[in-house]
C-alpha cells in the first residue's frame, strides 16, 4: 500500500426500519482506501456490501459518520464534485438508447464535465481493445450488445472519466472467465497508475486485492486478520 490515503471513512453507519425498530444496516465501519488499492469487499446477501458504496459515493441519504478524500471532509466537496472523483459501478449499469460511441461520452454531458474535452474515436477504440471489444465499432447500437458487451462498456465509461477512486458492484457477475479476466487486468492497470479500488466480489476472487474485508451483521472485518 503506498502512504496516501485517498479515500476515509470512520463510523459509518446506515439503517433500516424493522419490525422492531431501526435495524443497523452500518454499524461503525471505518475503512481507509490508498492509492494503489485494490479492495476486495464480500459478504452475504442482504449484508449492506451495495449500501457500503452507496455511502461511499454519497449517493444514500440518511448516512452518518465522517468522510474524507485525500484528507478533505465530504461536507467541504460539493456532491456531484465528488463523484466525479469517487465512481460507482452498480452491479446493473445502464446504457442508454444510441451508440457505443454516444454511451462513452454520456459523462461529458453533465454540467459538471461542461468545460471538459470528450475522448476522441482513436481513444474510444484503444479503451474498447483494453478489454477484449476490439470488434465492437463505435457507431453500433447498444440494444445489438450482449449483456457482457454491455457490462465492459459500463465500465469504460467510469473508467475514461479517469476517477481517483473506483467502486465495482460485482463488475464480472455478467461475463464469462476470459472477459473477466480483461475487466481484472483493466482494473489492475487503474490502481497501478494510483487509482483505488474497492469492489464487491461474490463469484471470483481477485488475484491483485491487496486486502479483503468481510461485511456481516453491520461490522467489517478484514479476512485473514
Amino acid at each position: 500500500m503506498s502512504e496516501a490515503a485517498l479515500l476515509a471513512a470512520r463510523d459509518l453507519r446506515v439503517a433500516r426500519p424493522g419490525d422492531d425498530g431501526p435495524v443497523a444496516v452500518l454499524d461503525g465501519v471505518d475503512l481507509t482506501l490508498h492509492a494503489g488499492d485494490i479492495v476486495e469487499l464480500s459478504g452475504p446477501s442482504g449484508a449492506g456490501k451495495t449500501t457500503l458504496l452507496l455511502a461511499l459515493a454519497r449517493l444514500l441519504p440518511g448516512v452518518t459518520g465522517e468522510l474524507h478524500l485525500e484528507g478533505v471532509a465530504a461536507r467541504d466537496i460539493d456532491a456531484a464534485r465528488w463523484r466525479t472523483r469517487v465512481a460507482l459501478l452498480p452491479q446493473r449499469a445502464t446504457l442508454v438508447p444510441g451508440t457505443v460511441a454516444s454511451n462513452l461520452r454520456l459523462p461529458w454531458g453533465l454540467h459538471v464535465r461542461s468545460h471538459a474535452e470528450a475522448p476522441g474515436d482513436g481513444a474510444l477504440r484503444d479503451a474498447l481493445g483494453d478489454v477484449g471489444l476490439t470488434g465492437v465499432a463505435l457507431d453500433r447500437d447498444v440494444s445489438r450488445l450482449s449483456v457482457g458487451q454491455a457490462s465492459r462498456i459500463a465500465l469504460l465509461r467510469v473508467l475514461l472519466t479517469r476517477p481517483e477512486v473506483l467502486l465495482l458492484d460485482e463488475p464480472d457477475a455478467s461475463l464469462d472467465d476470459a472477459s473477466a479476466e480483461q475487466v481484472a487486468r483493466k482494473t489492475a492497470a487503474f490502481a497501478s497508475e494510483g487509482g483505488a479500488v474497492l469492489r464487491i466480489s461474490h463469484l471470483r476472487a481477485d488475484a491483485s486485492a491487496c486486502a479483503r474485508y468481510r461485511l456481516e451483521h453491520g461490522a467489517l472485518t478484514e479476512v485473514g486478520s
